[in-house]
């Protein structure tokens, strides 16, 4: 029976992982096309509002049902790994492609690994440094490529997802340590709702509605907002945090192997060019991501 138990849980985490990786994959495309009318702070708060919209009517009934002590970290998570990663995104892509962004994204675990050491006292091995190494070396290369694929001038628009990755590492490791009792749906919509006012007053603050009345093709940039915000924000949380929940902070953002992938194929389909040095940079992200999660 307990054998059993475990063989489903792990078919659902894979099943999880690989539905993440499509949905997260596919999200950098969606961040480039509502670009193309709105500014990175309305896509970003755009982004967040329609999650928070999707998820209001399941936070409202759950308030209660979390302890108070439990508090301090949705709202952590709520700003760390969720509001400050899809502004931080937004701004990055004004300058990079959505390929090139959806490779670098793949530093998360690496940043899980480093964040769960240094907070959370998690024991770090050789070779779980030397795939750090590998990965930022991976990164730091990708960041001095130019637009005819050699080395130029470092692009600073890099550091961007360097941060929005180290955010993603820390919430990954809170909702571990501190939340992992909490209902992964729960969680999700608890942590926009802290946030989701803020963002929607925010966004109405700017010239977002002039921006819809004006621009041509406004309303199409909002539709593939709102599918990253109601998919690739709203659902997607409710399944990382139960991937988290039932396997490690590390192994879920392992579904970073995959997100390149999917993004380097949408990236492809829209036109975007990508260098034998990106592709290198890429392999040694992965590489790295794969020895420290290989290491036990």
């Amino acid at each position: 029976m307990k054998a059993t138990l475990i063989k489903n849980r792990n078919l659902q985490a894979w099943i999880l992982l690989l539905t993440l990786a499509i949905i997260w994959g596919s999200s950098f495309i969606l961040i480039k096309k509502g670009l193309d009318v709105f500014s990175p702070g309305q896509v970003g708060s755009l982004r967040l509002a329609f999650a928070f919209i999707f998820l209001i009517a399941f936070a409202i009934p759950n308030i209660r049902t979390v302890p108070n002590e439990k508090w301090k970290y949705i709202i952590l998570v709520g700003v760390i790994a969720i509001m400050i990663p899809a502004f931080l995104f937004a701004i990055a892509q004004t300058k990079l492609t959505s390929s090139l962004t959806g490779i670098l994204n793949a530093l998360t675990p690496l940043f899980t690994l480093i964040i769960g050491v240094v907070i959370f006292k998690f024991k770090m091995k050789f070779f779980q440094l030397i795939g750090l190494l590998l990965g930022f070396i991976g990164s730091i290369s990708l960041s001095f490529i130019d637009s005819e694929g050699g080395f130029g001038q470092m692009n600073f628009f890099v550091l961007f997802i360097v941060v929005a990755t180290i955010c993603y590492g820390v919430g990954s490791n809170i909702v571990k340590a501190r939340l992992s009792d909490v209902n992964s749906t729960v969680l999700a919509s608890l942590s926009l709702l802290v946030i989701g006012p803020f963002t929607v007053v925010y966004l109405f603050s700017t010239d977002f509605i002039d921006r819809v009345i004006s621009i041509e093709g406004s309303w199409e940039a909002l539709g593939y907002i709102a599918i990253l915000g109601i998919v690739g924000t709203g659902l997607a949380l409710a399944l990382v945090n139960r991937l988290i929940q039932i396997t490690t902070p590390v192994f879920t953002s392992s579904v970073t192997y995959l997100i390149p992938i999917v993004a380097v194929m949408w990236g492809l389909l829209d036109n975007e060019k990508l260098y034998l040095m990106h592709y290198a940079g890429m392999v040694l992200i992965i590489a790295g991501v794969y020895i420290v999660n290989k290491v036990k």
